[in-house]
């Protein structure tokens, strides 16, 4: 799946996953859940393990939930799992299985359903959770049908106060390779999840149960790059990291395997999001999607199997109304508005020497610009009234959190160009032939840094033939501007006010034997 997007970070990706619905109509669309918040995924939305118990399926879960924890009704064991083997929070240490939020905030998060396991310490989780899935598929009934979700923690950062990066050494040593030594350890936790999935595979071959099973594959977000996170993840050629809106932060990694499509072996170049997930796999294990109300996803089984064009036209990537930025697509175009992520809008190789990780990498343009050393091509940014009075509604929007403008005055008050036009694109897929999928960027132009700076001006790329987000060509491109800038404030009009909220000093570990465990009482 070669145009497949996710949100930029863990909880909106889970959340949209599980419930078929956009982060900005389930309140997850800011940050995620850190220590003891008081939210969750919406306890009023029906999530895939419940709709999967509708059509008589078995319901089991191993690894990361990330959807709330504070109160036992958030929990996977009373939201449509049977079982759950894992953890609740959104990172930890592989071996000891402790969640430092802070070095106030630290206790063990690893439990068996409700029940806190303290004697498997030094245990790599990757494995564990691999064992765990092998088990539940070789003790299944094969007369019944099985859903089986395998969030794992790989390849995320650890603790940032202990081994962010942490991986056996019988991994690391496959690796000798590479020089840089993060890096290396990333490829051995990367190694580890490759076997874990191969032996999931194994399983399900050795149980009869691959002819008639799908497998999905998909990340949560983009690659946590140049040491963000502390991580050693890798996006490049795209640009950005985690937590941004550029291609980076959004386009995801995802396939797709199973006897029962129709057609395999080729590259999709279709448009797919992660909340499409819920309906087209319903879809596909039987059930019928018209029966979920209010989704934003679309049912795209019949385009995953028979590789026809995705009923998906555009894409949604957040609207922040606490970091007051927004991003879209519609067919090819992409328009950026806010602080989309600035400080991480570079392009950053994988490390590969042994400084590189100390050094980090840098975009010289940037730091020519910024401190006058080098000349350089302008921004224009775009002067025109409608423009600017657009980008206000929007952050008007923000500050009210639902805008309060009718789609219908906005149109009539700003020239539009031809939505269709805008959305229509030729249907593009390819044979895999087992070789990797390349992104072809050509060169870098000297002002790319520089080009687009959306805090100040909305930024357009177009995305077939710019997927590094080069050329913001928004200043050629005014009223196709207005158009997207229109679109987000139609889907600002959607939004409901994000959930977070501050930490509450009850949750903390410490007053609960050294345990992240729920402490509200619904």
């Amino acid at each position: 799946m070669n145009n497949y997007y996710v949100s930029p970070i863990c909880t909106p990706t889970r959340g949209a996953l599980m419930s078929g619905r956009h982060p900005i109509h389930t309140g997850l669309q800011h940050s995620v859940i850190f220590a003891s918040q008081t939210y969750g995924l919406p306890l009023n939305i029906t999530i895939m393990p419940q709709w999967f118990q509708k059509l008589g399926y078995r319901t089991h879960m191993v690894g990361k939930w990330h959807l709330g924890m504070f109160a036992e009704q958030y929990l996977p064991t009373l939201r449509g799992f049977e079982s759950h083997y894992g953890y609740y929070q959104g990172c930890e240490d592989y071996f000891d299985h402790t969640y430092e939020a802070d070095l106030e905030y630290w206790g063990l998060d690893w439990r068996r359903n409700l029940d806190v396991l303290r004697n498997e310490t030094n245990l790599y989780s990757t494995d564990l959770f691999t064992k765990e899935a092998v088990s539940i598929i070789s003790n299944h009934n094969v007369s019944e049908p099985l859903f089986l979700y395998l969030p794992h923690q790989a390849v995320h950062s650890g603790n940032t106060e202990g081994d962010p990066l942490q991986a056996p050494q019988s991994y690391v040593d496959r690796f000798p390779h590479i020089q840089n030594y993060h890096r290396r350890l990333f490829a051995g936790m990367m190694a580890a999840l490759d076997d874990s999935v191969g032996s999931v595979v194994a399983a399900l071959k050795s149980r009869g149960m691959m002819e008639n099973s799908i497998i999905m594959f998909t990340t949560d977000n983009g690659g946590p790059a140049n040491g963000f996170d502390a991580n050693a993840a890798n996006n490049f050629p795209l640009r950005g990291v985690k937590a941004t809106l550029w291609e980076g932060g959004v386009r995801g990694v995802g396939f797709i395997n199973s006897a029962l499509l129709q057609k395999t072996g080729y590259v999709s170049e279709e448009m797919f999001h992660v909340c499409d997930w819920l309906p087209t796999l319903y879809r596909a294990a039987g059930g019928d999607p018209s029966e979920m109300e209010n989704l934003d996803g679309y049912d795209l089984w019949d385009m995953l199997s028979k590789d026809t064009k995705s009923k998906r036209i555009e894409i949604l990537h957040n609207i922040d109304p606490k970091g007051k930025f927004g991003g879209l697509q519609v067919g090819d175009y992409k328009i950026l508005v806010g602080d989309v992520g600035m400080s991480w809008d570079d392009w950053y190789p994988p490390w590969q020497s042994p400084a590189d990780s100390v050094l980090l990498h840098v975009n010289n343009s940037r730091s020519f610009h910024r401190n006058g050393l080098g000349a350089h091509v302008p921004n224009h940014h775009i002067a025109k009234t409608s423009v600017e009075d657009l980008v206000k509604v929007f952050h008007m929007g923000l500050e009210s959190r639902i805008a309060d403008i009718p789609y219908d005055m906005l149109k009539a008050n700003y020239p539009t160009v031809d939505m269709e036009k805008i959305k229509s694109r030729p249907k593009r897929s390819y044979v895999h032939g087992n070789t990797p999928v390349r992104i072809e960027c050509g060169s870098k132009p000297f002002n790319a840094s520089t080009s687009c700076e959306p805090t100040k001006s909305p930024c357009l790329f177009h995305i077939p033939s710019d997927p590094c987000e080069y050329y913001n060509i928004a200043d050629q491109n005014k009223d196709l501007v207005i158009s997207l800038l229109v679109r987000l404030n139609q889907y600002a009009m959607t939004m409901v006010p994000p959930l977070n909220t501050p930490v509450d000093p009850a949750g903390n570990p410490k007053y609960h034997n050294g345990t992240w465990v729920p402490w509200v009482t619904l």
